[in-house]
């Protein structure tokens, strides 16, 4: 499955779970606000990497 993925895909995945994990920190150490906002940053990573994933199924069209 994951062979697939290029290294932009697996970099930008690495990018939303890291922030996901982030935000769990923040949240059960009590920054309530900081986890929200950097949680809010999983779906935007995850929209620009099927942007790019779309940019690059249009070039090869």
């Amino acid at each position: 499955m994951f062979k697939k993925f290029s290294l932009t895909d697996r970099l930008l995945m690495l990018a939303a779970i890291s922030s996901l994990l982030f935000s769990e920190i923040l949240f059960f150490s009590g920054d309530k606000e900081g986890s929200q906002f950097v949680g809010i940053w999983v779906p935007t990573i995850l929209a620009f990497g099927i942007y790019l994933r779309l940019i690059k199924m249009s070039k090869n069209d």
